[in-house]
């Protein structure tokens, strides 16, 4: 069992790694476990379920509101040993040592098991390639993953084959030190030829599916600028600041400019026959982990990606 302590406000903060100070104008438990830790918010959320984040002989539900005074006890538990399967699932490695894995994971790949889905994705292949080379931050079922991309996304994405990797390498994402750059084709004109969305992100009150812009969600921000235009459509390059759900999808939906196959926020009858968005993780740049140097990869955009914007040329 890991034992983390985290206090709301304290004066010695930065003295200690494990004594954080926040603005805490309407946070809650699990987010500011999520911010002052390297537990997910999804995961810290669990362990406020299981009675597991308490102090001053209380325990915290997720959604407590913190008032500053609180002193945090978080009992981590150990990992539990790997119920995922390893599968023979070709992956295509772009770099590999013994912190990290770049990993182009093509459309239609889930990256992580989930109810219903229990086998044949990226974490599957993972474990069969890597063996128990994995961090095991995030449980089971997402061993070594530090971010993810949505099944119908493909491209780059970084995977930590050790526990002071992914801390290093999940501190990155949440400093907004690594970079990540995506490609799109969305729809309608886009007319600046560059351009930001500030929009918050969180879940849809209307379809919990769905993620949206939301008073009150999380910050999120997103760089875009045009490539190419073909009069109806618009090739753009995205890069991201934060890293929410569906964060270019629910953000370029919003100023009018959903992606290209992008059936949950955009057109539902599309000119092209696609089995998903037209979204593509071209470039990663993080610090590495262990050596201290920044490491970039990029990956083309994929075939029937390049064969929509051959038709629009012509």
């Amino acid at each position: 069992m890991r034992k983390i302590v985290l206090k709301a406000n304290d004066e010695n903060a930065g003295e200690r790694l494990d004594i954080c100070i926040l603005n805490l104008s309407n946070i809650f438990t699990d987010k500011f476990i999520a911010d002052n830790s390297d537990i997910s918010r999804s995961y810290a959320a669990r362990l406020c379920e299981d009675g597991l984040v308490n102090g001053g002989g209380k325990i915290f539900a997720k959604k407590y509101k913190i008032t500053g005074a609180e002193e945090f006890i978080i009992d981590v538990p150990d990992p539990e040993e790997l119920s995922v399967e390893g599968e023979n699932i070709p992956l295509d490695i772009v770099y590999e040592d013994k912190d990290v894995v770049v990993v182009n994971k093509p459309q239609g790949l889930c990256v992580h098991p989930a109810p219903g889905n229990e086998s044949g994705t990226l974490v599957n292949g993972l474990i069969y390639h890597c063996g128990n080379e994995l961090s095991a931050i995030n449980g089971i079922i997402r061993p070594g993953i530090v971010h993810r991309i949505d099944k119908d996304t493909s491209g780059l994405l970084i995977v930590a084959k050790n526990n002071e990797a992914h801390i290093k390498l999940s501190e990155q994402l949440k400093e907004r030190k690594a970079m990540r750059k995506y490609t799109a084709l969305v729809n309608g004109n886009i007319k600046e030829d560059s351009g930001s969305i500030n929009k918050p992100i969180g879940r849809n009150p209307f379809d919990r599916k769905k993620m949206a812009v939301v008073q009150g969600g999380r910050e999120a921000v997103t760089y875009f600028s045009v490539i190419e235009r073909f009069g109806q459509y618009t090739l753009v390059e995205c890069i991201l600041e934060t890293g929410r759900t569906h964060q270019i999808r629910v953000h370029m939906a919003s100023i009018g400019h959903s992606i290209v196959g992008d059936m949950l926020y955009g057109i539902k009858k599309e000119k092209f026959s696609l089995n998903g968005q037209l979204l593509h993780a071209t470039t990663i740049g993080f610090i590495h982990p262990s050596n201290g140097k920044m490491m970039n990869f990029t990956s083309e955009i994929p075939d029937y990606f390049q064969n929509v914007l051959k038709k629009l040329r012509k």
